[in-house]
Protein backbone atom coordinates (compact mmCIF):
# COMPACT_ATOMS: atom_id res chain seq x y z
CA UNK A 1 0.00 0.00 0.00
CA UNK A 2 1.31 3.46 -0.89
CA UNK A 3 2.20 5.39 2.29
CA UNK A 4 -0.34 8.16 2.75
CA UNK A 5 2.33 10.42 4.19
CA UNK A 6 3.82 10.73 0.70
CA UNK A 7 1.02 10.75 -1.84
CA UNK A 8 -2.71 11.28 -1.90
CA UNK A 9 -4.53 9.67 -4.85
CA UNK A 10 -7.73 11.39 -6.00
CA UNK A 11 -9.21 9.90 -9.15
CA UNK A 12 -6.38 9.96 -11.66
CA UNK A 13 -4.53 12.88 -10.03
CA UNK A 14 -1.52 12.38 -7.78
CA UNK A 15 -0.71 15.28 -5.47
CA UNK A 16 1.54 15.76 -2.46
CA UNK A 17 -0.11 16.03 0.93
CA UNK A 18 -0.31 19.50 2.38
CA UNK A 19 1.79 20.17 5.43
CA UNK A 20 4.89 18.24 4.35
CA UNK A 21 7.75 20.59 5.26
CA UNK A 22 10.40 21.54 2.67
CA UNK A 23 13.91 20.22 2.95
CA UNK A 24 15.40 23.12 4.86
CA UNK A 25 18.95 21.80 4.46
CA UNK A 26 18.77 21.72 0.65
CA UNK A 27 21.12 24.28 -0.99
CA UNK A 28 19.53 26.83 -3.31
CA UNK A 29 20.23 30.26 -4.80
CA UNK A 30 23.72 29.20 -5.88
CA UNK A 31 25.96 31.85 -7.40
CA UNK A 32 29.66 32.48 -7.93
CA UNK A 33 31.72 35.67 -7.70
CA UNK A 34 35.33 36.67 -8.16
CA UNK A 35 37.03 37.71 -4.89
CA UNK A 36 39.76 39.69 -6.62
CA UNK A 37 42.44 37.07 -5.91
CA UNK A 38 44.05 35.25 -8.80
CA UNK A 39 43.05 31.61 -9.16
CA UNK A 40 40.03 31.95 -6.87
CA UNK A 41 36.24 31.86 -6.99
CA UNK A 42 33.67 32.22 -4.22
CA UNK A 43 30.60 29.97 -4.22
CA UNK A 44 27.62 31.36 -2.26
CA UNK A 45 24.31 29.67 -1.51
CA UNK A 46 21.40 29.62 0.94
CA UNK A 47 19.81 27.04 3.24
CA UNK A 48 17.08 27.47 5.84
CA UNK A 49 18.72 25.20 8.40
CA UNK A 50 22.26 25.44 9.67
CA UNK A 51 24.46 22.95 7.83
CA UNK A 52 28.09 22.53 6.85
CA UNK A 53 29.43 24.60 3.95
CA UNK A 54 31.16 22.32 1.45
CA UNK A 55 31.99 22.52 -2.26
CA UNK A 56 33.07 19.38 -4.09
CA UNK A 57 34.60 20.04 -7.51
CA UNK A 58 37.12 19.08 -10.13
CA UNK A 59 38.33 20.15 -13.55
CA UNK A 60 35.98 19.44 -16.43
CA UNK A 61 36.63 15.96 -17.79
CA UNK A 62 38.10 14.61 -14.57
CA UNK A 63 36.49 12.40 -11.97
CA UNK A 64 33.69 14.31 -10.29
CA UNK A 65 34.09 15.84 -6.85
CA UNK A 66 37.62 14.71 -6.03
CA UNK A 67 38.53 18.17 -4.71
CA UNK A 68 36.88 19.49 -1.56
CA UNK A 69 36.78 23.00 -0.07
CA UNK A 70 35.04 24.07 3.11
CA UNK A 71 33.82 27.44 4.28
CA UNK A 72 31.31 28.80 6.73
CA UNK A 73 27.77 30.12 7.01
CA UNK A 74 26.49 33.37 8.44
CA UNK A 75 22.99 33.82 9.82
CA UNK A 76 20.95 36.48 8.06
CA UNK A 77 17.84 37.63 9.92
CA UNK A 78 15.58 39.59 7.59
CA UNK A 79 14.20 42.86 8.94
CA UNK A 80 10.56 42.02 8.11
CA UNK A 81 7.86 41.21 10.65
CA UNK A 82 8.57 37.46 10.58
CA UNK A 83 12.31 37.91 11.22
CA UNK A 84 13.02 34.99 8.90
CA UNK A 85 16.40 33.32 9.33
CA UNK A 86 18.50 32.37 6.34
CA UNK A 87 21.89 30.72 6.40
CA UNK A 88 24.22 32.19 3.77
CA UNK A 89 27.10 29.86 2.92
CA UNK A 90 30.40 30.97 1.41
CA UNK A 91 33.26 28.80 0.24
CA UNK A 92 36.37 30.12 -1.51
CA UNK A 93 37.96 27.86 -4.10
CA UNK A 94 41.68 28.56 -4.43
CA UNK A 95 44.48 27.36 -6.67
CA UNK A 96 42.28 27.26 -9.76
CA UNK A 97 43.99 27.02 -13.13
CA UNK A 98 43.32 30.18 -15.15
CA UNK A 99 41.02 29.50 -18.08
CA UNK A 100 40.18 25.96 -16.93
CA UNK A 101 36.58 24.78 -16.60
CA UNK A 102 35.43 23.27 -13.31
CA UNK A 103 32.39 21.18 -12.41
CA UNK A 104 31.01 21.59 -8.88
CA UNK A 105 28.16 21.12 -6.50
CA UNK A 106 27.71 22.59 -3.04
CA UNK A 107 25.99 21.75 0.23
CA UNK A 108 26.62 19.05 2.81
CA UNK A 109 25.68 15.49 3.62
CA UNK A 110 22.29 16.93 4.56
CA UNK A 111 21.66 17.95 0.94
CA UNK A 112 23.52 18.79 -2.28
CA UNK A 113 22.80 21.28 -5.04
CA UNK A 114 22.50 20.51 -8.73
CA UNK A 115 25.74 20.18 -10.67
CA UNK A 116 27.08 23.43 -12.15
CA UNK A 117 30.23 24.53 -13.92
CA UNK A 118 32.32 27.68 -14.28
CA UNK A 119 35.57 28.74 -15.92
CA UNK A 120 38.33 30.18 -13.75
CA UNK A 121 39.18 33.68 -14.93
CA UNK A 122 42.09 34.04 -17.30
CA UNK A 123 44.86 36.08 -15.67
CA UNK A 124 46.56 37.25 -18.86
CA UNK A 125 46.74 40.97 -19.59
CA UNK A 126 46.20 40.04 -23.23
CA UNK A 127 42.87 38.35 -22.51
CA UNK A 128 39.69 39.85 -24.02
CA UNK A 129 36.96 39.32 -21.38
CA UNK A 130 33.29 39.33 -22.41
CA UNK A 131 30.53 40.80 -20.24
CA UNK A 132 26.78 41.02 -20.06
CA UNK A 133 25.68 44.09 -18.13
CA UNK A 134 22.32 45.36 -16.99
CA UNK A 135 20.41 46.73 -14.04
CA UNK A 136 16.86 46.82 -12.75
CA UNK A 137 15.88 43.18 -13.22
CA UNK A 138 12.92 41.93 -11.20
CA UNK A 139 11.54 38.52 -10.45
CA UNK A 140 8.32 39.70 -12.13
CA UNK A 141 8.72 40.55 -15.83
CA UNK A 142 12.46 39.70 -16.08
CA UNK A 143 12.19 40.16 -19.82
CA UNK A 144 15.85 39.58 -20.65
CA UNK A 145 16.46 36.60 -18.39
CA UNK A 146 15.61 33.78 -20.81
CA UNK A 147 18.03 35.04 -23.45
CA UNK A 148 20.73 35.61 -20.82
CA UNK A 149 20.24 32.07 -19.48
CA UNK A 150 20.95 30.47 -22.84
CA UNK A 151 23.79 32.79 -23.77
CA UNK A 152 25.50 32.31 -20.42
CA UNK A 153 25.22 28.55 -20.47
CA UNK A 154 26.66 28.26 -23.99
CA UNK A 155 29.67 30.30 -22.88
CA UNK A 156 29.09 33.74 -24.42
CA UNK A 157 30.13 35.60 -21.25
CA UNK A 158 32.96 35.52 -18.77
CA UNK A 159 31.33 37.86 -16.23
CA UNK A 160 27.89 39.32 -15.48
CA UNK A 161 27.66 42.88 -14.13
CA UNK A 162 24.35 43.61 -12.38
CA UNK A 163 24.31 47.36 -11.85
CA UNK A 164 21.84 47.60 -8.98
CA UNK A 165 18.11 46.98 -8.35
CA UNK A 166 17.31 43.33 -7.83
CA UNK A 167 14.01 41.42 -7.57
CA UNK A 168 11.73 44.43 -6.90
CA UNK A 169 12.27 44.01 -4.02
CA UNK A 170 14.43 41.50 -2.19
CA UNK A 171 12.94 42.42 1.19
CA UNK A 172 9.29 42.00 0.11
CA UNK A 173 7.13 39.29 1.67
CA UNK A 174 9.68 38.92 4.45
CA UNK A 175 12.48 38.41 1.91
CA UNK A 176 10.71 35.61 0.02
CA UNK A 177 10.83 37.74 -3.15
CA UNK A 178 14.58 37.90 -2.67
CA UNK A 179 14.69 34.12 -2.37
CA UNK A 180 12.67 33.68 -5.53
CA UNK A 181 14.81 36.12 -7.49
CA UNK A 182 18.01 34.41 -6.40
CA UNK A 183 16.55 31.08 -7.52
CA UNK A 184 15.74 32.61 -10.91
CA UNK A 185 19.19 34.08 -11.54
CA UNK A 186 20.92 30.89 -10.39
CA UNK A 187 20.55 29.85 -14.04
CA UNK A 188 23.18 32.45 -14.96
CA UNK A 189 24.91 33.32 -11.69
CA UNK A 190 25.98 29.75 -10.90
CA UNK A 191 27.98 29.62 -14.16
CA UNK A 192 29.89 32.92 -14.35
CA UNK A 193 30.97 35.48 -11.73
CA UNK A 194 27.94 37.62 -10.88
CA UNK A 195 29.34 41.00 -9.83
CA UNK A 196 27.04 43.59 -8.31
CA UNK A 197 26.52 47.06 -6.90
CA UNK A 198 23.60 48.29 -4.76
CA UNK A 199 20.62 50.22 -6.10
CA UNK A 200 17.82 52.18 -4.47
CA UNK A 201 15.50 49.15 -4.37
CA UNK A 202 17.88 47.47 -1.91
CA UNK A 203 17.74 50.24 0.70
CA UNK A 204 15.39 48.67 3.26
CA UNK A 205 16.89 47.62 6.58
CA UNK A 206 20.15 49.34 5.62
CA UNK A 207 20.63 47.29 2.44
CA UNK A 208 20.67 44.11 4.52
CA UNK A 209 19.42 41.78 1.79
CA UNK A 210 22.04 43.05 -0.63
CA UNK A 211 24.87 42.95 1.90
CA UNK A 212 24.08 39.44 3.06
CA UNK A 213 23.17 37.69 -0.18
CA UNK A 214 26.17 38.68 -2.32
CA UNK A 215 29.89 38.08 -1.85
CA UNK A 216 31.96 40.83 -3.41
CA UNK A 217 35.67 41.65 -2.96
CA UNK A 218 36.86 43.89 -0.15
CA UNK A 219 35.47 44.49 3.31
CA UNK A 220 32.57 46.91 2.69
CA UNK A 221 29.81 44.31 2.30
CA UNK A 222 29.79 44.95 -1.44
CA UNK A 223 29.07 48.69 -1.20
CA UNK A 224 32.31 49.62 -2.97
CA UNK A 225 35.21 47.57 -4.29
CA UNK A 226 37.47 47.18 -7.33
CA UNK A 227 39.07 44.35 -9.23
CA UNK A 228 41.18 43.66 -12.30
CA UNK A 229 40.30 41.58 -15.34
CA UNK A 230 42.35 41.39 -18.54
CA UNK A 231 43.43 44.92 -19.52
CA UNK A 232 40.69 46.56 -17.41
CA UNK A 233 40.33 47.87 -13.87
CA UNK A 234 36.69 47.84 -12.76
CA UNK A 235 35.40 49.97 -9.89
CA UNK A 236 32.01 49.30 -8.31
CA UNK A 237 30.54 51.87 -5.93
CA UNK A 238 27.32 52.92 -4.27
CA UNK A 239 25.40 55.96 -5.49
CA UNK A 240 22.97 55.28 -2.66
CA UNK A 241 25.21 56.74 0.06
CA UNK A 242 24.09 60.17 -1.22
CA UNK A 243 20.38 59.39 -0.90
CA UNK A 244 20.12 57.46 2.38
CA UNK A 245 22.16 59.46 4.92
CA UNK A 246 20.20 57.82 7.73
CA UNK A 247 22.44 54.78 7.28
CA UNK A 248 25.58 56.81 7.92
CA UNK A 249 26.63 60.18 6.56
CA UNK A 250 30.23 59.11 7.05
CA UNK A 251 29.82 56.61 4.20
CA UNK A 252 29.92 59.53 1.74
CA UNK A 253 33.40 60.63 2.78
CA UNK A 254 34.66 57.08 3.33
CA UNK A 255 33.63 56.01 -0.16
CA UNK A 256 34.96 59.20 -1.75
CA UNK A 257 38.37 58.83 -0.12
CA UNK A 258 38.47 55.17 -1.13
CA UNK A 259 37.53 56.06 -4.71
CA UNK A 260 40.21 58.74 -4.85
CA UNK A 261 42.89 56.37 -3.56
CA UNK A 262 41.82 53.57 -5.89
CA UNK A 263 41.76 55.88 -8.91
CA UNK A 264 45.17 57.30 -8.02
CA UNK A 265 46.60 53.80 -8.03
CA UNK A 266 44.75 52.73 -11.19
CA UNK A 267 45.85 55.83 -13.12
CA UNK A 268 49.49 55.57 -12.07
CA UNK A 269 51.44 55.40 -15.35
CA UNK A 270 53.05 52.05 -14.51
CA UNK A 271 49.67 50.51 -13.65
CA UNK A 272 47.88 52.11 -16.56
CA UNK A 273 50.44 50.81 -19.01
CA UNK A 274 49.39 47.25 -18.14
CA UNK A 275 45.69 47.92 -17.47
CA UNK A 276 44.77 51.01 -19.50
CA UNK A 277 40.98 50.72 -19.20
CA UNK A 278 39.32 52.21 -16.11
CA UNK A 279 35.61 51.33 -15.93
CA UNK A 280 33.18 52.34 -13.19
CA UNK A 281 29.74 50.95 -12.32
CA UNK A 282 27.18 52.62 -10.10
CA UNK A 283 23.40 52.55 -10.07
CA UNK A 284 22.08 56.12 -10.50
CA UNK A 285 23.44 57.96 -13.55
CA UNK A 286 25.00 61.40 -13.70
CA UNK A 287 23.13 62.19 -16.93
CA UNK A 288 19.97 60.96 -18.64
CA UNK A 289 17.29 62.35 -20.95
CA UNK A 290 14.35 60.57 -19.40
CA UNK A 291 10.97 62.19 -18.87
CA UNK A 292 10.85 61.77 -15.11
CA UNK A 293 12.20 63.70 -12.16
CA UNK A 294 15.06 61.38 -11.22
CA UNK A 295 18.37 62.82 -10.08
CA UNK A 296 19.98 62.40 -13.50
CA UNK A 297 17.42 64.73 -15.10
CA UNK A 298 18.45 67.59 -12.81
CA UNK A 299 21.08 70.09 -13.95
CA UNK A 300 22.68 69.91 -10.52
CA UNK A 301 22.52 66.14 -10.24
CA UNK A 302 23.74 64.97 -6.85
CA UNK A 303 25.76 62.11 -8.35
CA UNK A 304 27.27 64.31 -11.06
CA UNK A 305 28.13 67.08 -8.63
CA UNK A 306 29.73 64.61 -6.24
CA UNK A 307 31.80 62.45 -8.60
CA UNK A 308 32.13 63.89 -12.11
CA UNK A 309 35.27 65.94 -11.43
CA UNK A 310 36.95 63.02 -9.68
CA UNK A 311 36.26 60.58 -12.51
CA UNK A 312 37.35 63.11 -15.14
CA UNK A 313 40.53 64.03 -13.27
CA UNK A 314 41.73 60.43 -13.16
CA UNK A 315 40.78 59.59 -16.72
CA UNK A 316 37.92 57.13 -16.29
CA UNK A 317 37.15 55.76 -19.73
CA UNK A 318 33.69 54.23 -19.35
CA UNK A 319 30.95 54.79 -16.76
CA UNK A 320 28.22 52.14 -16.50
CA UNK A 321 24.85 53.03 -14.96
CA UNK A 322 21.28 51.73 -14.68
CA UNK A 323 18.23 53.00 -12.67
CA UNK A 324 16.42 54.40 -15.72
CA UNK A 325 14.40 51.60 -17.35
CA UNK A 326 15.79 52.43 -20.77
CA UNK A 327 19.04 52.29 -22.69
CA UNK A 328 21.01 55.42 -23.44
CA UNK A 329 24.53 55.84 -24.78
CA UNK A 330 26.16 59.23 -24.42
CA UNK A 331 28.84 60.99 -26.39
CA UNK A 332 32.01 61.60 -24.38
CA UNK A 333 30.85 64.30 -21.96
CA UNK A 334 32.10 66.43 -19.10
CA UNK A 335 30.06 69.18 -17.45
CA UNK A 336 27.44 68.95 -20.20
CA UNK A 337 29.99 69.62 -22.93
CA UNK A 338 30.64 66.98 -25.60
CA UNK A 339 34.28 66.01 -26.07
CA UNK A 340 34.21 63.67 -29.06
CA UNK A 341 37.51 62.41 -30.41
CA UNK A 342 36.52 63.87 -33.79
CA UNK A 343 33.36 64.55 -35.76
CA UNK A 344 33.94 61.47 -37.90
CA UNK A 345 35.09 59.13 -35.11
CA UNK A 346 33.62 60.38 -31.81
CA UNK A 347 34.72 57.35 -29.78
CA UNK A 348 38.32 57.28 -31.05
CA UNK A 349 40.54 58.96 -28.46
CA UNK A 350 37.58 60.60 -26.67
CA UNK A 351 38.51 63.48 -24.39
CA UNK A 352 35.99 62.70 -21.64
CA UNK A 353 34.29 59.61 -20.17
CA UNK A 354 31.66 57.71 -22.14
CA UNK A 355 28.44 56.90 -20.23
CA UNK A 356 26.20 53.87 -20.78
CA UNK A 357 22.80 53.63 -19.03
CA UNK A 358 21.46 50.08 -19.19
CA UNK A 359 18.49 49.62 -16.86
CA UNK A 360 16.02 47.90 -19.18
CA UNK A 361 16.46 44.23 -18.28
CA UNK A 362 12.81 44.06 -17.19
CA UNK A 363 10.86 44.48 -13.97
CA UNK A 364 7.32 45.10 -12.78
CA UNK A 365 7.70 48.88 -13.25
CA UNK A 366 7.96 48.35 -17.01
CA UNK A 367 9.61 51.08 -19.15
CA UNK A 368 10.55 54.69 -18.52
CA UNK A 369 10.01 57.33 -21.19
CA UNK A 370 12.30 59.93 -22.78
CA UNK A 371 11.86 63.63 -23.35
CA UNK A 372 10.96 64.22 -27.05
CA UNK A 373 14.19 65.91 -28.09
CA UNK A 374 17.49 64.28 -27.07
CA UNK A 375 20.10 66.39 -25.32
CA UNK A 376 23.22 67.31 -27.26
CA UNK A 377 25.24 64.78 -25.28
CA UNK A 378 22.83 61.87 -25.99
CA UNK A 379 24.00 59.59 -28.82
CA UNK A 380 21.47 56.73 -28.84
CA UNK A 381 18.26 56.00 -26.91
CA UNK A 382 15.95 53.01 -26.74
CA UNK A 383 12.93 52.08 -24.64
CA UNK A 384 13.16 48.41 -25.64
CA UNK A 385 13.75 45.75 -23.03
CA UNK A 386 17.30 44.50 -23.28
CA UNK A 387 20.83 44.42 -21.94
CA UNK A 388 24.34 45.37 -22.98
CA UNK A 389 27.21 43.23 -24.22
CA UNK A 390 30.75 44.44 -23.73
CA UNK A 391 34.12 43.01 -24.70
CA UNK A 392 37.43 44.56 -23.75
CA UNK A 393 39.16 43.56 -26.96
CA UNK A 394 42.68 44.70 -26.07
CA UNK A 395 44.54 47.64 -24.55
CA UNK A 396 43.18 50.08 -27.17
CA UNK A 397 39.75 48.81 -28.26
CA UNK A 398 36.54 48.14 -26.31
CA UNK A 399 33.37 46.88 -28.02
CA UNK A 400 29.81 47.65 -26.87
CA UNK A 401 26.43 46.61 -28.26
CA UNK A 402 22.89 46.78 -26.96
CA UNK A 403 20.60 43.77 -27.35
CA UNK A 404 16.96 44.65 -27.99
CA UNK A 405 14.96 41.80 -26.52
CA UNK A 406 11.80 43.29 -28.06
CA UNK A 407 13.18 43.36 -31.60
CA UNK A 408 15.47 40.32 -31.30
CA UNK A 409 18.37 42.28 -32.76
CA UNK A 410 21.44 44.33 -31.95
CA UNK A 411 21.08 48.08 -31.83
CA UNK A 412 23.83 50.19 -33.35
CA UNK A 413 27.12 48.95 -31.83
CA UNK A 414 30.20 51.07 -31.11
CA UNK A 415 33.89 50.55 -30.46
CA UNK A 416 35.65 52.80 -27.96
CA UNK A 417 39.25 53.24 -29.12
CA UNK A 418 42.42 54.66 -27.64
CA UNK A 419 45.42 54.84 -29.98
Amino acid sequence: MLPVSILLVVGCLIAPLHGVPPIWSQPEQVHVSYPGVHGSMVVTWTTFNETESVVEYNEWGGKLFTLVAKGNATTFVDGGSEKRRLFIHRVTLSGLKPGSAYVYHCGSEAGWSDIFYFTALNESLEWSPRFALFGDMGNENPQSLARLQKETQVGMYDVILHIGDFAYDMDEDNARIGDEFMRQVESIAAYVPYMTCPGNHEYRYNFSNYKNRFSMPGDTEGLWYSWDIGPAHIISFSTEVYFYPEFGKDLISKQYEWLKKDLEEASNPSKRQTRPWIITMGHRPMYCSNADKDDCTMFESIVRRSLEDLFYLYGVDLELWAHEHTYERLWPVYKYKVYNGSAEEPYVNPRAPVHIITGSAGCREKHDGFIPKPRDWSALRSTDYGYTRMQVLNSTHLYLEQVSDDQDRILLPDILTWD
